[in-house]
């Protein structure tokens, strides 16, 4: 395995489980001690691990790419969410179960914000500047995309908290399987399509013109200008 993977897997790995924290974090500031009580609160990746997100789906996606173009130049993975009892959450008291997991929810994409920032901020060492670019974009398309709006994705849990209640059921009623329609539609349909040459890879697409936007915004804020 190249050193280039390797920084790519720690990256990911680092990022994911604070990730994960963040949302139990804010739930048990609310109250909810679910994750707490799950032994979830940790820096321990062993107890963050999804077998297929955190595993088999990088896997499969280095062994496409090595397969394909010789080299791994995209990783995407997911850690085993964190239990959070929505109706355990408060707010001064009251409880908000829609709107208060829509907080939860969007801690974890704040927190990836914030861990992109520190590493804008850790270029200045000079140190592990390869790694530091990663760790950057990993966590900036790790943001970016659990903001898509399809539950549970935390985007759809925003959603879901934000909109009137019956919008937010509809949207809820996809909680079970959202996951599957995102990964069928950014990740298999555009492989499979590819095969017939048929070339649809709209978060491909996108993607590729929002991450040198928010890289370079993640520079600007960090001292560095318009990039490096």
């Amino acid at each position: 395995m190249s050193t280039d993977t390797l920084q790519i897997i720690l990256a990911l790995v680092i990022s994911v489980v604070l990730h994960e924290l963040a949302h139990g974090g804010v739930a048990r500031l609310l109250g909810d001690t679910t994750a707490q009580l799950a032994g979830r609160l940790t820096l321990n990746p062993i107890k963050h691990i999804d077998l297929f997100g955190s595993i088999l789906f990088p896997l499969l996606l280095a062994v496409g790419q090595l397969t394909t173009i010789g080299h791994v130049d995209f990783m995407y993975g997911w850690a085993k969410p964190v239990p959070v009892n929505p109706m355990e959450l408060r707010l001064n008291g009251r409880a908000h179960p829609r709107q208060l997991m829509a907080v939860v929810a969007v801690a974890g994409p704040l927190m990836n914000f914030a861990l992109a920032i520190l590493g804008g901020f850790l270029l200045y060492t000079g140190q592990h500047l390869d790694f530091l670019a990663y760790f950057i974009e990993i966590n900036l398309l790790l943001g970016i995309f659990n903001l898509f709006p399809m539950p549970p994705m935390d985007g759809g849990r925003i959603a879901v908290g934000v909109l009137p209640l019956p919008a937010a059921r509809w949207l809820a009623g996809f909680e079970k399987r959202g996951i599957l329609l995102v990964l069928l539609v950014i990740f298999i349909l555009p492989l499979a399509l590819e095969q017939v040459g048929i070339k649809f890879d709209p978060f491909q697409e996108a993607m590729g013109r929002i991450l040198p936007w928010s890289e370079n915004i993640i520079l600007q804020i960090t001292g560095h200008g318009s990039g490096t």
